[in-house]
C-alpha cells in the first residue's frame, strides 16, 4: 500500500471520528427518573376530541407545546382519587419554575355522571388549575385504549355503581407523545423530581 493511501485512509479515519464526536455531543443525553418510567420509543397518541371542565374543546392539539400529566379517575371516587389528586397538587407546589411547564388533566372514566360542571366544581377543591376531561364514550374509549387505561363498573345497591381502573399517571410529551408512567404509591417530592428533570431536558 503506497504512502498517499495511508495518508488518504488515515484522513478519511480522522474525519469520521471527529463526525461522530460532534454527532454524539449534540445528542441530547435521556434523563434518568428515579419513579418514573420512560418507554423506550415514544408512542403517538391516538385522534380524540373530548371536552374539558369549560365545556372547551380539548384534543390532541391541546398537547402540543407543553408536558400533560394523565390521571384516569371519577368524581365520585371515595379514596383513591382525592388522595392522587391531593399529591399531585403538592408536586405542582414543589415543581417552582417548572410548574408553568406542566398540565395535569383528570381524565374521566365515568362520564354518565362527570359532565362539565360537575369536574369544575371537583377540581376546585384540589387545584384550580387541573384540567378534567370527559365527553363521547366511544372518544373516551379511543384514549383509554391509546394510553393504555382499563376500566370497569362496578355494580353496587339500589342502582350506585362504582369504577375500578389504572391507577397509573401518564406523561405526554410537548408533541403528544405518551413516554413514561408512574406507578403507586406517589410522592409528591419524588414525583416533582423526576417531572423537573424531564420538563427542564425539554427546554
Amino acid at each position: 500500500m503506497s504512502k498517499v493511501t495511508i495518508w488518504s485512509l488515515t484522513a478519511l479515519a480522522i474525519v469520521a471520528l471527529a463526525v461522530s464526536v460532534v454527532f454524539l455531543a449534540r445528542e441530547p443525553a435521556r434523563p434518568v427518573p428515579q419513579v418514573g418510567i420512560l418507554l423506550d420509543t415514544p408512542a403517538a397518541v391516538s385522534a380524540f376530541e373530548l371536552v374539558d371542565h369549560r365545556s372547551a374543546t380539548y384534543n390532541q392539539a391541546s398537547l402540543a407545546g407543553h408536558w400533560t400529566l394523565v390521571f384516569p379517575g371519577f368524581t365520585h371516587c371515595p379514596d383513591i382519587c382525592p388522595t392522587t389528586l391531593t399529591t399531585l397538587d403538592r408536586m405542582q407546589g414543589l415543581l417552582g419554575e417548572h410548574a408553568s411547564g406542566l398540565q395535569v388533566v383528570l381524565l374521566s372514566v365515568d362520564p354518565e355522571r362527570d359532565t362539565p360542571d360537575v369536574l369544575a366544581d371537583y377540581l376546585g377543591y384540589f387545584n384550580p388549575g387541573f384540567v378534567g376531561l370527559t365527553g363521547e364514550p366511544a372518544e373516551l374509549d379511543n384514549l383509554y385504549r391509546s394510553l393504555g387505561v382499563n376500566h370497569i363498573r362496578i355494580p353496587g345497591a339500589n342502582g350506585e355503581y362504582s369504577v375500578d381502573h389504572s391507577a397509573a399517571l401518564m406523561l405526554i410529551d410537548p408533541e403528544g407523545r405518551l413516554v413514561a408512567y408512574f406507578t403507586p404509591p406517589f410522592r409528591a417530592r419524588e414525583l416533582a423530581a423526576d417531572l423537573s428533570l424531564l420538563v427542564a431536558t425539554s427546554r
